[in-house]
């Protein structure tokens, strides 16, 4: 039996190739985990028994890539006390649920973060994991692996930290933090056991301190020249509210680009979620060093945060990738859905020409490669990996849509789940399901989970005498 796929006759096909190609009625042949043509079917070689998917119904993108992420937050969707808070409070609240987060609480959130990403289109998504509480297991970050290898996703997660408490003027509670040797050297081990440099890599590692109000100066440093002596990327949040600039200002005397900068944080191999109060010297700054960003239009509309200048991002040539973020902060891991959102945000302040369908589907796509420094995804080109995303746009919500069935996916906004998503050659999503894994399971457990989390959070803060401080 081969292990081919021919993606048969697509109604359209975005291949985001440097020309940003579109194709209509062609073809797309795999040879296990690369693509081997894309075009005429006629003038392809197709091994005996290669398994066959009629698109002729569907739009096919490359396989969606996604930048940021936090999935232990999809067990805190919704929580009531934080639905109306911006981004400090909103962490406060949280942090007190997110005290009692255990393995098994790590493993079901990422079950479902992940297999919401795969089943709106996404091939490849990163996770920032950066709680570690003091009673918990300490390697629940192994947890996410765990899960990524069950569904069939590519993986560039980063172990994340916090080591500013608010016994040292951070936000965090004391708890939640490990030190910077438990830190490093926990980090050290992570790159060991799962960070794999070689092409088409379904694992890889980054290294990511929270935030400038959860960690310190010298932990920044550190994990800096530990990923650099290692290979591997850095990321971190930065500028993603006018509090974080109030705080960086306050505390460090300096804005947060500036103390990047000064922490050696400025570079290829660095990548920012937000940038939502970054000036037009950092927007020049970040295209000149390639420094990335992680744009993610959904957590900052809901929060308040405001609105990043991606526009003039792209218009510099600075990497910019879309993320999710954190599904208590969106409260979706709906990949497709985000690059809705990008493309109706910017056009609120820009105006209908400040950003197009092809600039979000190319953040989506090669954006995205570029910020995790990878070139062998994010586009459908021969010799790349042979994830890839079909959408059937033969139904009531894209109707009427056949003049442009490609910018249909984001302008019709109609139901973002994929038909069929083959990741690394394999086929991961078919017909609108999980393939790997039962959706029912997922979501049982995971809704047991939340309530236990939510409901101890609110137990506790109901024992507590008043007046203590929590």
């Amino acid at each position: 039996m081969s292990d081919s796929l021919l993606i048969r006759g697509a109604r359209a096909i975005a291949t985001c190739d440097d020309r940003r190609t579109r194709l209509q009625g062609a073809s797309i042949l795999t040879d296990g985990r690369r693509i081997a043509a894309v075009g005429d079917e006629s003038a392809m070689s197709i091994p005996e028994g290669t398994r066959v998917i009629d698109a002729s119904r569907h739009v096919v993108v490359p396989g969606l890539v996604n930048t940021h992420h936090h999935f232990y937050q999809t067990l805190t969707r919704a929580v009531p006390e934080a639905q109306n808070s911006k981004l400090f409070d909103w962490l406060i609240t949280h942090y007190e649920i997110w005290r009692g987060v255990t393995r098994e609480a790590v493993h079901a959130g990422a079950m479902v973060g992940l297999g919401e990403l795969l089943l709106t289109g996404c091939t490849t998504t990163t996770d920032h994991h950066y709680l570690f509480p003091r009673q918990a297991d300490p390697h629940l970050i192994d947890e996410e692996f765990r899960a990524a290898a069950t569904l069939g996703i590519r993986f560039h997660p980063t172990r994340g930290s916090m080591s500013r408490g608010k016994s040292m003027g951070g936000l965090p509670p004391d708890d939640v933090c490990q030190t910077e040797d438990e830190i490093l050297r926990d980090s050290e081990r992570v790159i060991d056991a799962f960070h794999d440099p070689s092409p088409l890599a379904m694992t890889r590692v980054a290294l990511a301190p929270c935030s400038p109000f959860s960690v310190t100066e010298d932990l920044m440093r550190e994990t800096a020249r530990l990923a650099r002596d290692r290979g591997v990327r850095i990321h971190t949040h930065l500028s993603e509210t006018a509090d974080e600039d109030a705080y960086c200002l306050e505390t460090y005397g300096k804005r947060p680009v500036a103390l990047m900068e000064d922490l050696g944080w400025i570079g290829d191999d660095v990548w920012f979620a937000h940038c939502v109060m970054i000036n037009d010297d950092e927007v020049r700054l970040f295209a000149a060093t390639g420094t990335g960003v992680a744009h993610c239009p959904a957590s900052n509309m809901r929060l308040g945060s405001g609105i990043a200048p991606i526009p003039r991002l792209l218009a510099a040539g600075a990497p910019v990738g879309l993320g999710v973020d954190g599904s208590a902060s969106n409260d979706s891991s709906n990949m497709l859905g985000e690059l809705r959102l990008a493309l109706l945000l910017h056009r609120v302040t820009g105006g209908a020409d400040a950003i197009g369908v092809d600039d979000v589907l190319w953040m989506a796509t090669r954006g995205g490669a570029r910020v995790l420094g990878r070139d062998d995804i994010g586009s459908i080109e021969v010799g790349k990996a042979a994830d890839l995303a079909l959408f059937n746009v033969d139904c009531i919500g894209h109707a009427g849509a056949v003049h442009d069935p490609i910018a249909g996916l984001l302008l019709c906004g109609d139901s973002s789940i994929a038909d069929c998503v083959v990741c690394n050659g394999e086929t991961v999503v078919e017909e609108g399901q999980l393939v790997r894994a039962d959706e029912g399971g997922i979501v049982e457990k995971a809704n047991a989970i939340a309530r236990g989390l939510v409901e101890q959070s609110r137990d506790k803060a109901a024992r507590e005498p008043l007046g203590r401080p929590r």
